[in-house]
């Protein structure tokens, strides 16, 4: 047990502090502090002493220098048990400080402040917080060193238990998460600040050497992928935007499939400016179309794979109204629906549905991110896939030039492939897939699917695909299908076979010189 004599506090976030300071002084505890924790204190008729009274050197530089102070420090770091560092501290007139009560400067949230300047941003990084936290905390088995508001009920309760001491437990406990806080802290600001530099130049990686994340935990999830892998929602520090914002306006919990479901089928619905719906499963979208009225653009995206659409994510880019949510409840089961929002008309249509999950997301805007993929004992990184493509860059390669209406129709069927995994291909009329072969191991074998579902739907089609033809097999199925118009990367050895093969069949094609791989 540790029982403490002396407090300092000084504190951004003041949160619960008056309980907890009160308890301190009904033990007789001395509480030293600054600027306006000390005031806060005093207007609560707390007895508090400034830091520079205690030090007697003053606050200078604007407060950038208070606490950093032999006086400060000595008395956190001082080891209790060994002779020579008290015989020091009685020699230089240092008392001892059991305890700190310290959280930083709010960093993120001034960083996250609409025209912010840089000078505000680098007066809210915390210097004499964190040099406190680390000193306390290096000697945690002498002085209980408190970061999170959070704990303060916890301290009061142990303070009252022990006459004033606490316990070597709970002093560890707050010692470890201190370098935590820490840790989190000045991975903010270096990842704010990098953001900031200079674009790097020709042949200099953008990537940061090294790569510290920092992320909150939101929920804990039933379980991860299956029942037998635990799993976990985290938040990334700092992120005003995408999905870990949504709202939950009614059915069970998420699970760890419907959130990468849902993120899936965010993304895509994005890229469309009309209105959209994508139905998603098993991170491939099943359907997806656009049209001037959201139920239709709903009712094609559905007519694509009805089979597959059976317990999948719903997706629209507007709001849900009641037509469109008639269309919907006619459907069949649907895991989730997520849309900007949702007529009141709409919300009351499902509310028998008590298991159907409806998710608000009123931010749809597309950012510029890097994505991660955990491998083993490694992450990589890459930057967002956002290319668009630009109408008069693509290359017309065939005798046959496709229409306007093919070519509208090859750039929606482009945009919906990006999102599909690899090897992809994307049937569509108009602006509506109907028929998608995803994730298979040969491209020809993604044509085939794709052309099987579409039935009759796809004569007359355009046919997307995320990466060149290797062989001209998959244009002979292209041909099956009733193509009359494909879009794709080329570049293959095999380019002029393939051309060849659309001429024969009189296919209009055009090449992008960019492919989509999703892995």
């Amino acid at each position: 047990m540790v029982k403490i004599k002396r407090a300092l506090i000084s504190l951004s976030d003041k949160t619960g502090i008056i309980e907890l300071a009160r308890e301190l002084e009904n033990f007789g505890v001395e509480i030293i502090s600054t600027g306006g924790t000390a005031k806060l204190l005093r207007e609560n008729n707390i007895a508090v002493t400034e830091v520079s009274a205690y030090t007697g050197f003053p606050e200078i530089l604007d407060g950038r220098v208070k606490t950093l102070h032999p006086k400060i420090h000595a008395g956190l770091l001082a080891l209790r048990k060994n002779p020579e560092h008290m015989r020091t501290l009685d020699e230089q007139n240092i008392g001892l400080i059991d305890m700190v009560i310290v959280n930083l400067y709010p960093f993120e949230k001034t960083a996250r402040k609409p025209g912010v300047t840089i000078e505000e941003i680098i007066e809210n990084i915390d210097i004499g917080g964190p040099s406190m936290l680390r000193s306390a905390a290096k000697n945690y088995q002498s002085v209980a060193v408190i970061c999170n508001p959070s704990r303060y009920p916890q301290v009061i309760a142990e303070l009252k238990k022990n006459n004033g001491a606490l316990s070597g437990d709970l002093m560890r406990q707050l010692g470890i998460e201190v370098y935590g806080h820490t840790s989190k802290y000045d991975a903010a600001i270096y990842g704010y600040l990098n953001k900031q530099a200079p674009a790097a130049g020709p042949g200099v990686s953008s990537f940061p050497d090294e790569l510290a994340l920092n992320f909150k935990k939101i929920q804990d999830l039933r379980y991860g992928e299956n029942p037998h892998q635990k799993g976990a929602f985290y938040r990334e520090k700092g992120k005003s935007s995408g999905l870990a914002n949504l709202k939950q306006l009614q059915g069970k919990g998420l699970s760890f499939n419907n959130i990468l479901d849902l993120n899936s089928a965010v993304e895509l619905v994005k890229e469309f400016q009309d209105p959209a719906a994508v139905i998603l499963k098993h991170n491939n979208p099943c359907g997806v179309s656009q049209d001037k009225e959201l139920g239709k653009a709903f009712l094609n995206a559905w007519k694509t794979d009805k089979l597959s659409a059976f317990g999948g994510i719903v997706a629209l880019n507007r709001n849900m109204d009641l037509k469109t949510a008639k269309l919907i409840a006619k459907s069949g089961f649907l895991e989730c629906i997520i849309a900007p929002g949702f007529d009141k008309e709409a919300l009351n249509l499902f509310k028998e549905k008590k298991n159907l999950r409806l998710l608000e997301l009123n931010d749809l805007s597309i950012v510029d991110e890097p994505e991660f993929k955990r491998v083993s004992g490694g992450m990589l990184l890459q930057g967002k896939d956002l290319l668009t493509l630009d109408e008069n860059n693509l290359k017309v390669v065939t005798k046959k030039k496709p229409s306007k209406a093919q070519m509208q129709s090859l750039i929606f069927a482009w945009k919906v492939a990006k999102h599909v995994k690899s090897n992809a291909i994307v049937l569509a009329r108009g602006n509506r897939t109907v028929g998608i072969g995803a994730g298979q191991m040969s491209r020809v074998d993604s044509v085939m699917i794709a052309k099987n579902k579409s039935g009759k739907l796809s004569r007359g089609c355009c046919l997307a695909s995320d990466a060149f033809f290797p062989k001209a097999d998959a244009i002979i199925w292209a041909h099956k299908a009733g193509a009359g118009a494909i879009i794709q990367p080329g570049g293959s050895i095999a380019d002029q076979e393939i051309i060849a093969a659309c001429d024969k069949y009189k296919i209009a094609m055009v090449t992008t010189g960019v492919r989509h791989f999703k892995h």
